[in-house]
């Protein structure tokens, strides 16, 4: 009798980038909003009703912050979290932690294979590709926590596939308008699509549109907002946190620079109390969580005779609270700028709001599809009728390193506008410390 030998189709791919190239060209769009096609692969791989907790966090700035600051409080408590998040800054893993610690290319590859076994003939996005990996990842992890940041948007983000137990908005202002809409109302209505019926939503815009709130009564969504439901308080070296029959008093700053993060700190504070049935936290743990964070690119200072500070802000929201970051750490010398962006941004709106605390410019090309020209930026901000020092050069690397030629002891070089642009001088300042 013969018997049926049974073997498993060849690997398509064996290296991670062979996958990720593959995967950029594999989709007709590169942006295609909708939750059809991920729906159905979800399904097809028996990840749509998970084990763990879902906690869902949107909004235009403060997600990457905010998943850091939960993801570190969690982890101190001694709870297996997973978090995924995007875009990355060095390396694709980055987008992708169990515990805090990047997966190998093995896990992605392995989970890879494992989508492309089960889309079938379904087409899938790059970013539906990674947020599915994720989602299978976290399975085989046992994870008890799954923190997930929304690419864009919110109601048509792949991540939204995954009903979330708590949903946090952490801001709302104009961005990816082409996308989303040119108004907060419409964004906010966008963004408020994490939000399901009768589970709790967490809102940290101090005025959130009337479209989020309105939302949230439409679903019976008991939606907490800063400053009514939970509120915070800054002392000198300490701040307090106080929501409906809980205070704690006495708590550090977070390790992230700035004092907005004290609003996502605050946010993540009533994301956990709501979700304190199934995750129980005391304040040393709560503290040490604060104290661990870690969120590199967002006020990431780079300490020497010259101080590098880098930061993603890419909209005017971000710009602003950059500024203000700015504002309460102040030097003894000067401001330069280093500014690199992408041509779809609002590159305008970025400069004004850094014009009271840039003393000179360096603008570079942002050698990336979709990257503007230092032309560009040269003309936005002398459109803005501000006679200041400017320059501009063929990529990043080449501003930042005439800045701190230009730079004088005391002074400070800053760093912003883009994922891109902060990735290149990161990149730079990780080799040279190798």
């Amino acid at each position: 009798m013969l018997s049926t030998l049974t073997t498993s189709p060849p690997r398509r791919f064996e290296t991670l980038d062979e996958w990720l190239d593959w995967q950029q060209g594999l989709h007709p769009k590169k942006i295609d909003l909708g939750l059809d096609r991920i729906r159905q692969v979800l399904q097809r791989m028996g990840l749509e009703h998970p084990s763990y907790a879902v906690v869902t966090i949107g909004g235009t700035n403060g997600k990457g912050s905010s998943v850091a600051l939960l993801e570190s409080i969690s982890g101190a408590a001694g709870y297996r979290t997973g978090a995924y998040t995007s875009p990355h800054l060095l390396e694709y893993n980055e987008r992708v932690r169990i515990d805090r610690k990047e997966v190998g290319d093995q896990q992605l590859c392995q989970a890879f294979e494992r989508i492309d076994q089960a889309r079938g003939d379904i087409s899938l996005t790059y970013f539906e590709f990674a947020t599915l990996a994720a989602f299978e990842i976290f399975h085989h992890a046992e994870i008890d926590l799954a923190i997930l940041e929304v690419g864009m948007g919110g109601r048509l983000d792949a991540v939204n596939v995954l009903d979330s137990d708590v949903a946090l908005v952490t801001t709302v202002d104009i961005d990816h308008a082409s996308w989303l809409g040119g108004d907060r109302e419409t964004i906010g209505w966008e963004k408020a699509g994490i939000f399901r019926h009768a589970r709790p939503a967490v809102c940290g815009d101090p005025m959130p549109p009337e479209t989020l709130v309105k939302h949230a009564a439409q679903l019976d969504s008991h939606l907490y907002r800063i400053g009514h439901e939970f509120a915070y308080d800054m002392n000198e070296k300490t701040w307090s946190w106080r929501g409906a029959g809980q205070h704690y008093e006495a708590l550090p700053y977070p390790s992230l620079h700035g004092q907005f993060q004290l609003q996502n700190a605050a946010c993540v504070i009533m994301v956990l109390e709501l979700l304190k049935a199934r995750f129980r936290i005391n304040q040393h743990q709560l503290a040490a969580g604060l104290e661990n964070a870690v969120n590199p690119g967002r006020f990431q200072i780079i300490p020497g005779e010259v101080t590098g500070i880098l930061d993603v802000a890419h909209n005017p929201h971000g710009a602003r609270a950059l500024a203000q970051a700015l504002g309460h750490q102040p030097c003894a010398g000067k401001t330069h700028a280093v500014l690199g962006m992408l041509a779809d941004k609002n590159i305008k709106g970025v400069i004004q709001e850094m014009m009271a605390v840039v003393d000179s410019w360096y603008m570079a090309d942002l050698t990336v599809e979709r990257g503007a020209p230092a032309t560009r930026l040269v003309e936005d901000l002398k459109s803005i009728g501000q006679d200041m020092p400017v320059r501009q050069y063929p990529d990043v690397m080449s501003a930042w390193q005439e800045a701190h030629r230009m730079a004088q002891p005391n002074d400070r070089v800053v760093v912003f506008g883009s994922f891109y642009t902060v990735a290149d001088v990161l990149r730079h300042h990780r080799n040279s410390q190798n």
